[in-house]
């Protein structure tokens, strides 16, 4: 384990990046200290382009990487890169309680783990497609609603899906869009959420709030991923350079922009306690900033797809 120092407007913030990490469990488990304690520390998943699920001070509840069916993963080391629009999994999406997580394909369904009610697309506020999937409308991020028994899908296109108890609150279909969507972020109490392009113009819909977006601005990188703060007054973007951009009352606390890395930066994750965040790379490298704690990484182990996506939860026991 190394760590990377990384210089910040704010002083200076260490980022761990795990090396080594078990190369043939999914479920890695972080070394339990020497005094035990029962109050929840925020952990996090990991998400493949082959559907494994890792979990760091979170617990493993499966993963989408074995069986056969449309809800499994289909990514291939033979396949085009999952940011390219190969048919696999394509993001990770955590319950609010901790207890579950939903894993989504690019063929436009959803498979829930633990807690996260089971999904159905007849039970879903379905956006209009104009083609397949490989067209540019596949899934391409997702949002857990309050309870769990929910959640919203977007796809490249901005069309958002509302199912089971999420309700829909408008999208981008019939809207012309400079570049496509890349990510999505739903406010606490889930009557909003957040779209963002991958040039970082930002689409708020419902009570979440617009406080600004990366469109008008040149960037050196396109835009991953985009993650709401606690209290839903501001959110963070994440560009595949690993550059990290604070709207509202989101506080920076560094980045990797200006490092060279082994992998794009393909999402970010807000602590859940209000602290920090996380940003992982395509490689599995995760960098934690501010008070987010690091809890593991798949940097440096053989992966059978991409890294494509992340959740934080807040209910890890240290």
């Amino acid at each position: 384990m190394r760590w990377a120092r990384l210089s910040t407007a704010g002083g200076i913030v260490g980022a761990l990046l795990s090396l080594g990490v078990g190369s043939t469990a999914e479920t890695v488990t972080p070394a339990t200290g020497a005094t035990a304690s029962t109050t929840p520390s925020p952990g996090y998943w990991l998400a493949g382009a082959d559907g494994g699920v890792f979990a760091f001070g979170a617990p493993y509840l499966g993963s989408g990487s074995r069986g056969a069916g449309p809800g499994a993963c289909t990514f291939t080391p033979q396949s085009p890169s999952i940011l390219d629009g190969a048919l696999g999994c394509v993001a990770i999406a955590g319950t609010p309680t901790g207890s579950g997580y939903f894993l989504v394909n690019a063929h436009r369904f959803v498979t829930s783990f633990g807690g996260a009610a089971a999904l159905a697309t007849s039970g879903c506020t379905m956006p209009t497609f104009s083609g397949p999937p490989e067209a540019g409308n596949s899934w391409v991020s997702a949002a857990s609603s309050p309870s769990g028994n929910g959640a919203w899908l977007v796809d490249g296109q901005g069309g958002v899906a509302a199912c089971g108890d999420a309700r829909a609150w408008g999208d981008l279909t019939g809207h012309a869009l400079n570049q496509p969507v890349v990510g999505m972020a739903s406010t606490p109490d889930g009557k909003g959420y957040w779209l963002v392009a991958s040039d970082g113009g930002v689409f708020a819909f419902g009570d979440a709030g617009f406080d600004g977006s990366t469109g008008g601005m040149r960037l050196n990188q396109p835009i991953a991923g985009i993650a709401s703060t606690t209290d839903a007054k501001g959110y963070f973007l994440v560009a595949r350079d690993g550059g990290v951009f604070a709207f509202g009352d989101a506080v920076f606390a560094g980045s990797t922009a200006g490092l060279h890395l082994a992998a794009p930066m393909v999402a970010i994750a807000a602590d859940p306690d209000g602290s920090g965040y996380w940003t992982v790379a395509g490689d599995g490298g995760v960098f934690a900033f501010g008070g987010a704690p690091f809890r593991g990484s798949m940097a440096g182990d053989p992966l059978n797809g991409p890294i494509v996506g992340m959740a934080a939860t807040l209910g890890a026991v240290d």
